[in-house]
C-alpha cells in the first residue's frame, strides 16, 4: 500500500518561491550580471488547507539571503501539531543558473524522523547522498537542482522570459525530470491584494492523475502567491499570508 505523504511534506515539494537582491558589496565593485538580475532577498509566510474527509490547516516560512562568498541561502521550515520540517539549500548564481553546493533535510512526523544531506561535487558531476549516515555517490549532469531550489529556478526563468521549463532534480536517490508549461495571466486575489499572476502547470505528472497549478506575480519579482493541487480525491491549496524584502 502506498503511503501518503503528510500536507506539510507536500506543500514543501510543490512549492514554488524565492526573490533575490544583492547586497551592496565594495563601492568600486562588480557583480556578474546575472548575480545582478537574480531575485531579492525575502521573507514570506504560506498557509495551506488540506483535504481529504477532514481539513487541516498548516503554515510555512520560507527566507531567502545572501551570504558571503557569492552564496546564497534558501530555507523552508513548516510546524504543525502533528509534524515539522526544515529544508534548506546553499548555491551560487551563473549565467542565470542556480549551482547548488549542499542541500539538507530534517522531518518529524508522528514520532518518526528522517534526515538527508546532499552535497553536490560539480568537478566530478557527482552528488553525495548521506542518509541514516551511509553516503553514497550519484552521477549527475550540468545545471542539476535540488528539490528546494528548483523553486528558485523557475521564478528565474519566468523572470527571464522562458515559456517552457524543463529540469533535473537529485532526490531520494534518484535523478527526475520535472516539466512546467507557463499558461496565461490571470488576475487573483490575495492577501496582498488584488494582483496580475502567471499561471503555470506542471506537465510530467499529468498521467498520473496529478493536477498541480502555480500563480507567479512579476509586480513582486515573479514571487508564488498561491498553489493548488489535486490527485485521488484529495486536494490542497497553497495561500500568501505576508511577505518582506531585506
Amino acid at each position: 500500500m502506498r503511503t501518503r505523504k503528510t500536507p506539510i511534506f507536500l506543500m514543501a515539494t510543490f512549492m514554488s518561491i524565492t526573490m533575490l537582491s544583492l547586497s551592496s558589496m565594495k563601492a568600486n565593485a562588480t557583480e556578474p550580471t546575472s548575480q545582478k538580475t537574480f531575485l531579492k532577498p525575502y521573507s514570506a509566510v504560506y498557509s495551506t488547507i488540506w483535504k481529504k474527509g477532514i481539513s487541516l490547516k498548516v503554515e510555512g516560512k520560507q527566507t531567502l539571503s545572501k551570504k558571503v562568498d557569492d552564496l546564497w541561502h534558501f530555507v523552508f521550515t513548516a510546524d504543525s501539531m502533528i509534524a515539522s520540517l526544515n529544508e534548506s539549500s546553499t548555491f551560487y548564481v551563473k549565467d542565470h543558473q542556480i549551482i547548488p553546493q549542499k542541500y539538507e533535510y530534517k522531518s518529524s512526523a508522528l514520532g518518526k524522523k528522517r534526515s538527508a544531506v546532499l552535497t553536490f561535487d560539480w568537478e566530478n558531476n557527482l552528488v553525495r547522498n548521506d542518509i541514516k549516515d551511509k553516503p553514497w555517490n550519484l552521477a549527475i549532469n550540468p545545471n542539476t537542482l535540488d528539490k528546494l531550489s528548483i523553486q528558485l529556478q523557475v521564478r528565474q526563468d519566468l523572470k527571464m522570459g522562458k515559456n517552457e521549463f524543463d529540469y533535473q532534480i537529485a532526490d531520494g536517490g534518484y535523478i527526475k525530470n520535472w516539466r512546467f508549461k507557463r499558461e496565461k495571466m490571470e488576475t487573483i486575489e490575495t492577501k496582498l491584494g488584488r494582483v496580475s499572476a502567471i499561471k503555470i502547470i506542471r506537465t510530467d505528472n499529468l498521467e498520473k492523475g496529478k493536477k498541480t497549478s502555480f500563480w507567479f506575480v512579476p509586480k513582486f519579482d515573479y514571487l508564488l502567491v498561491k498553489l493548488e493541487h489535486k490527485e485521488d480525491g484529495e486536494s490542497y491549496r497553497l495561500d500568501i499570508e505576508s511577505m518582506s524584502q531585506s
